[in-house]
């Protein structure tokens, strides 16, 4: 099976610059023939996104990072702070390695760096594994992240915490990030055996999780509220 397409998928998660939206237009026509759905996926997200790439860089921040939506560290979406996202870190950071695939400055569980490592893993037990058991449902619960409900308790938290929030660029919807995370997910159940398994898990990723972002982000603000006098009470 060719897997060269999933390092063109990642880019669509790098931190985008000037040539950002004509070089995924070329990711459309690459996946048109075989990957319809994901390639109406990403035609929409670049119909959406804004035109300046100060712009798009913002979402991509707003979405990704500061204040954001979710997270592209899937162990991170998977496991929060417990030690199995150590071991997972730890593993990965070992097949990157054999691979000889570069993180740049990112983790070895951040979604880019894991797309590209598919084209490189030789062990396809490994690859089957690293797809049904980790990619897969990460990639569910970062999609379910931008349910409106869970995006408005987001935003309530940030606004506690920061006392104000970040706006999207005028005319764009915060959202849209969404598009490429469900295109990934289109390719993975074409390419790989996950079909039953997304329909078992479709069920689990609507229900509230023991890990989970928006828990995360409560207990995270509310630790650093507690430990941090400016953030805390004590100015009220």
């Amino acid at each position: 099976m060719n897997t060269a397409h999933y390092c063109h998928l990642a880019e669509l998660f790098d931190f985008p610059g000037p040539e950002f939206a004509a070089r995924e237009r070329a990711l459309v026509g690459l996946l048109r023939e075989n990957y319809p759905a994901a390639a109406l996926e990403v035609e929409h997200f670049l119909d959406a996104i804004p035109e300046r790439t100060l712009d798009l860089q913002e979402l991509h921040t707003r979405t990704f990072d500061v204040q954001s939506l979710t997270t592209l560290d899937i162990g991170y979406v998977l496991f929060g702070d417990d030690y199995k996202r150590g071991a997972l870190l730890s593993h990965l950071s070992r097949e990157h390695a054999q691979a000889e695939n570069d993180l740049g400055r990112e983790l070895a569980d951040h979604l880019p760096n894991v797309l590209r490592l598919i084209p490189k893993l030789k062990d396809l037990s490994l690859l089957d594994e690293l797809v049904r058991q980790i990619l897969v449902p990460a990639l569910m619960l970062m999609i379910r992240e931008f349910d409106p409900g869970r995006i408005e308790k987001k935003n309530v938290n940030y606004q506690k915490h920061f006392k104000t929030l970040i706006d999207p660029a005028t005319g764009c919807d915060s959202t849209i990030y969404c598009l490429p995370l469900k295109a990934v997910l289109h390719v993975l159940e074409k390419d790989f055996p996950v079909t039953e398994m997304m329909t078992r898990l479709s069920d689990w990723s609507d229900r509230p999780q023991t890990v989970d972002f928006l828990g995360l982000i409560e207990k995270e603000m509310d630790i650093e509220n507690n430990s941090n006098p400016v953030n805390s009470s004590c100015d009220s």
